[in-house]
Parts: C-alpha cells; sequence; structure tokens
C-alpha cells in the first residue's frame, strides 16, 4: 500500500488496514516498519502537522541507545543509516579495556569504562553490536519514517485521535470529522495517551518527587554554574553546554502539575535556590517541565486495542531508557502482532507480549525510582548515595550498573533448560562471513544449526517461511550445537549437545505455528 500525502484531510480513508498506529514518535514508526515488514498494511496517525519540535534541538534530544535497541536496528538493517554512528565508533564498544573514563551514570553517580569487566557478559561475542551509542531523537525518527515509507505504511500527520469504538473484529477510529478502519490500534501516543485513557486502561504508579525542568538560556554570568552535573543540598542541575539546563527541584511534582507556563522568573529561582548562587538569565529561549511520576499499564491488551511506549509505562527520563524500552515494546510485539493478523500465531503468542514486556517495565520503573529516592536532598539520601557511590568505584559494582543502564541482562523468562534461552543471540559470524544480526534482516526466525543435523533441516522444512534453516559452522560458537531464534532476536531454544528433538520441536511450536 502506498504513503499518501501527509496532509491530506480532505478525503475520507476507507480503506480497511491491518493495524492503525497513534502516534508517529519513534516507538510508533518502528513499530509500523516492524508490521509493514511481516506484510501487515498499517495506517499511522500523528496529531502534530510536522514532525519537527523544538524541543528535539536540545541537546536534551540526545539519548543513549542500549544494547537490546542497537542490536534491533542492527538486525533490520538500519543502525548503519545513522549518521553519527557512521561517523563515530562508540567509545563504549570496547568497554573494560580502556582507560578510567565516565561512560554512564546512575543517579548522577559516574562509572567508568576502566571498572568495566565486560568478560562476565558471557554472551556477548567480539564484534559486536556496541552496548551503548548516542543518538539524536529527531534522526531517529527521521530514518524510521524513511523506512516506513519505503514499507508501504501510511502517514497522517494533524489528525489527532480524539475516539474510538472496538468490536469483535475490528476498530474504528475518530479523528474529528474523520474515520479510519483497522483490525487492530495501537496506542504509541505517549504520556498522556488518549489511546489509554479512552481505552479504559487502569494507569497504576507512584506521585512524584520533583520538577524536573529542561530549558535553553541565555545567563549574564554562566561562570557561577559548574559545568556537568551537580547535585546540591537543595536539588540537582545539570550544565551540558554554556546555557542549556536541566533542574531538579524537590516540589513533590507541584510546579509541573500546576500547569502554569513556565516563565523566565520563575526558572531563575527555581536555578538560584538549587544552585545555590545568584545567577541571572537575561533570556529563556525555550523550557519545559518533567517529573518522576512512574506509572504502568497494568494490562497492554483490552480486546483489540494495544498499549507500548510510554502509553503503557512512564517514568522520569534519568539515563534515557524510556525510549529503549519503548523500543524494545516495538520489536517484540512487532511480529507477534502480525502473526496474529495472518493466522499463524499459535495460541496465546500475543499475550505472551504482555508477560514478557510488563516485567521489564516495572524493572525500569523501579530503576527511575531507586534514582530519585537517593537523589533527594535529606540525610537518608545522602548516606544511600555515598554507599551506591562506593560500589560504583568498585569493579563488580560498575560492572553491574553498565548492565542494567545498557540492558545487556535483558532476559525474557522462557522457562527453559539452556541459560541462553531468553536472551538475544549473539552476533554469531559464520564462516562465509555473514552475521547472524545479517540474516534476521527480513524478519523471520532462523533455526541455526553448527554441526548440520539433517533432521534439524527437516523440521525447519515443516514451517515454511517462517523458520529459515541456516547451516555451517560459526567463528565463535560458544559451546552450543544448535540455536532457535525468533523474529525479534530472541533465543527460543538452545543446546550445546545432541539436541533433544521432542524439545526443539515444543519450543518451534510454542513461538510459530504451522
Amino acid at each position: 500500500m502506498k504513503a499518501t500525502p501527509e496532509n491530506n484531510k480532505s478525503a475520507q480513508d476507507q480503506s480497511i488496514y491491518d493495524v492503525i498506529i497513534s502516534g508517529a514518535g519513534p516507538v510508533g514508526l518502528f513499530l509500523a516498519c516492524e508490521l509493514a515488514l511481516a506484510k501487515c498494511s498499517v495506517l499511522v496517525l500523528e496529531k502534530a502537522e510536522q514532525p519537527s519540535s523544538p524541543l528535539k534541538q536540545l541537546p536534551f534530544g540526545i539519548r543513549g541507545l542500549s544494547a537490546p535497541t542497537i542490536e534491533a536496528l542492527y538486525r533490520r538493517g538500519l543502525l548503519e543509516e545513522l549518521e553519527i554512528h557512521k561517523r563515530l565508533k562508540s567509545p563504549h564498544q570496547n568497554a573494560g579495556q580502556g582507560a578510567r573514563r565516565q561512560v554512564g551514570h546512575f543517579a548522577g553517580i559516574p562509572f567508568h569504562e576502566g571498572d568495566i569487566d565486560a568478560s562476565q557478559w558471557k554472551y556477548r561475542l567480539p564484534g559486536s553490536t556496541p552496548t551503548s551509542l548516542i543518538s539524536e531523537m529527531e534522526e531517529l525518527e527521521t530514518v524510521f519514517s524513511r523506512r516506513a515509507e519505503a514499507l508501504g505504511v501510511v502517514t497522517r500527520r494533524g489528525f489527532a485521535i480524539t475516539g474510538f469504538h472496538q468490536t469483535g473484529d475490528g476498530v474504528t477510529v475518530q479523528s474529528g470529522d474523520h474515520s479510519f478502519k483497522g483490525k487492530w490500534l495501537v496506542g504509541c501516543d505517549g504520556s498522556r495517551s488518549v489511546v489509554r485513557k479512552a481505552g479504559g486502561f487502569e494507569f497504576a504508579g507512584t506521585e512524584p518527587k520533583f520538577t524536573g525542568y529542561t530549558a535553553k538560556v541565555d545567563l549574564t554570568d554562566p561562570e557561577k554554574l559548574r559545568a556537568g552535573r551537580n547535585v546540591t543540598p537543595t536539588g540537582m542541575y545539570l550544565q551540558s553546554q554554556p546555557g542549556y539546563l536541566m533542574i531538579q527541584d524537590f516540589d513533590g511534582g507541584a510546579f509541573h502539575d500546576s500547569g502554569k507556563t513556565v516563565t523566565l522568573e520563575h526558572v531563575q529561582e527555581v536555578l538560584r535556590r538549587v544552585s545555590g548562587t545568584n545567577i541571572t538569565i537575561n533570556t529563556l529561549h525555550i523550557a519545559t517541565t518533567w517529573t518522576d511520576r512512574a506509572r504502568q499499564a497494568t494490562a497492554y491488551r483490552n480486546g483489540r486495542v494495544l498499549l507500548a511506549g510510554d502509553a503503557a509505562h512512564i517514568h522520569a527520563p534519568l539515563g534515557g531508557q524510556g525510549l529503549n524500552l519503548g523500543l524494545g515494546d516495538a520489536v517484540n510485539l512487532g511480529w507477534k502482532l502480525a502473526a496474529t493478523i495472518h493466522g499463524k500465531a499459535p495460541e496465546g503468542l500475543l499475550d505472551n507480549y504482555y508477560t514478557e514486556r510488563h516485567p521489564i517495565g516495572a524493572q525500569v520503573l523501579d530503576w527511575s525510582r531507586a534514582q530519585a529516592a537517593i537523589m533527594k536532598p535529606d540525610p537518608q539520601a545522602r548516606a544511600l548515595y555515598a554507599i551506591i557511590r562506593d560500589l560504583m568505584g568498585t569493579r563488580d559494582g560498575a560492572t553491574y550498573f553498565a548492565a542494567r543502564v545498557w540492558g545487556v541482562n535483558t532476559h525474557y523468562d522462557l522457562d527453559a533448560e539452556h541459560p541462553l534461552t531468553g536472551r538475544s543471540v549473539p552476533n554469531f559470524e559464520l564462516e562465509d562471513g555473514i552475521t547472524i544480526g545479517h540474516l534476521l534482516h527480513d524478519g523471520r526466525g532462523i533455526l541455526l544449526d553448527f554441526d548440520g543435523n539433517a533432521s534439524l533441516k527437516t523440521l525447519a522444512g515443516e514451517y515454511g517461511d517462517r523458520i529459515r534453516y541456516i547451516s555451517g559452522r560459526a567463528q565463535e560458537q560458544l559451546g552450543l550445537s544448535a540455536v532457535l531464534i525468533r523474529p525479534d532476536g530472541i533465543v527460543a531454544w538452545a543446546t550445546d549437545k545432541d539436541p533433544d528433538f521432542s524439545e526443539l520441536q515444543k519450543a518451534a511450536a510454542r513461538w510459530f505455528n504451522l
């Protein structure tokens, strides 16, 4: 299906799409790409007329991509399209071998490259994609938009969803006077999701400890502020560049929730109080507020309506994990929803989206809460802060925090014996030089057979184009003899001995329908 002009509001769309996605941010667009790759027709509705936003131009529009996100982009051939990846080799790629250099933080407490023992990450092979990479929100959206258009996704801007009605076989979506029909609706429309609210999803969680401010300003006396992240007796401020500020004011989120306009005078008052200086702001270019409110939908599906990204979970943007969490939702949901649409999903496959992703979201929310708790300006928090700082200065401590921040040990509990099952497949390089990441470009499952077992080839053949059989030795096999890989790159079954054919059959039937 070809893309239509973004701002064509005059014609009613009579198409029935497989999936309608609310929101053309990175999560919505990446999900659209995943669905379209699996031959689903997709309509993306976005309320904003234009993709650009002044806030995306700020340095805080820059995000750290974690290992699972980088792997997902690589497995779809998108990583090389990021300009910053073309220009720079990630400083984190060889974590554990470099100098004592800051490569991340927890609540503003840095961990350093030279303290990280990457040998503890058993399933990360030499030559794997980086553990962390810096990218820009705007660039990600551009790359995803370009891929979505090439795959036939229809994107319409200036269409805010105002409501919807679902039946047993579809969803009718309203946008003002316009209506659109789809078999499924996915809300990727952010923290104030209309889809979540209209769909009756419960959004449970905890209230904020602070109001955060992101601002671009001109300062009369910038030398009064220290560069970098500074925790003070009254809060925290970060100056990444002269005039680019992030401030945390522990007011219980009162100002953010008040709905008041952020004025120059107010930002100056907060900055003076938090920094302990008489700094003067002479121009406020742009500012926004946020909080550490942490909430998560208690279900990710209601009938034919699903949630992903910030529509499903919100938390403070400390460490930039929200984007990675949302993109993880997209790559997990895409192939499962597509299989359901095509009638090729085993029983319960789509419900497994919630089973796998909700615990990951809960972990990230607790990670955010923990950071807010030890940043609070009181004696108890300062005591915890000092203990965490000491732990992060040790080799095991730095390795633990790096693994959590970078998502290296992300794992789904698939109730299987082999420890690799439920983890991201290592980027095996076969003898002909091709990698597993490259072989996953088409979004199909893979049965990787290192020993050329004829029975494995026969089983893969029973699943047609849903499981691709690959046979051959690898440069490094980690002692494995065979691996079954889901379309999202997660290991569904693995063995380091002669394959138990019945166990492999059970795993294949669980994820792929005959």
